[in-house]
């Protein structure tokens, strides 16, 4: 998703962490995860496509950091249990997963820092997106973060932890529920009358995007990472 359709995201991500001074390594040879191949019961597809990251991301011993909650989440905690009948790739399966992270996690869990200098002079919002919160139980360093961006107002977004009605295959084979959750989550963004809604999964921020669009709301919605980078004087992403 960030490589193919919001390569922004990726370069903001980049940017907040060398601003911090991390050295950033991005291996070439790395693929999707293959959640959608795992979701939609096709589990040996999955599987070689695990080992496949397994194999691109156990060459450097550093931290994992990832963009999408969903992507970390199921490298963390799925590769391990779809890959534990493998005598090779169980093992490291295991230990890639105990240094993998969500983006904003490894800012504030690891490196301990909330207040990255950002600065946005508006309204914000928070979409708790379901791997993310559900998945990697990340939710509060998330919130830390945008609390501490210099100007920004946060407005609490009603039902912030619905689901957007994404959920990868599930918007395909189900998409009467999927618009459905969609518009229900498009009506409490427009009703917070925020200047930006921020989540921090990429295939979330593609959904509402998209919904909010249709209805011809101008409400802008941004990686969390779009508004970290912001800083006086700044990048405007």
């Amino acid at each position: 998703m960030v490589e193919a359709i919001r390569p922004d995201i990726g370069l903001a991500v980049v940017e907040v962490l060398e601003r911090l001074g991390v050295r950033i390594h991005v291996p070439e040879e790395q693929t999707c995860c293959g959640q959608p191949a795992f979701n939609g019961g096709f589990w040996q597809d999955a599987r070689a496509m695990a080992r496949h990251t397994v194999d691109v991301l156990s060459r450097n011993p550093a931290p994992v950091v990832i963009p999408s909650g969903s992507c970390a989440d199921m490298i963390q905690n799925h590769y391990p249990e779809l890959l534990a009948e493998d005598p090779v790739y169980g093992p490291l399966a295991e230990t890639l997963s105990r240094r993998v992270y969500e983006f904003s996690e490894f800012l504030v869990d690891e490196m301990g820092c909330a207040d990255v200098g950002a600065v946005f002079p508006g309204s914000l919002t928070y979409h708790a997106s379901c791997h993310t919160l559900r998945g990697k139980g990340v939710d509060r360093q998330p919130r830390l973060l945008l609390a501490h961006v210099k100007d920004a107002e946060i407005v609490e977004l009603p039902g912030a932890e619905d689901c957007c009605g994404f959920g990868g295959l599930f918007a395909i084979k189900m998409s009467d529920i999927s618009g459905a959750m969609l518009a229900r989550k498009v009506g409490n963004v427009q009703h917070t009358q925020a200047d930006a809604v921020v989540t921090c999964e990429p295939s979330c921020l593609i959904n509402i995007s998209a919904g909010l669009h249709r209805r011809g709301i101008q409400t802008q919605v941004l990686h969390i990472a779009q508004i970290l980078r912001r800083t006086q004087g700044g990048a405007d992403s």
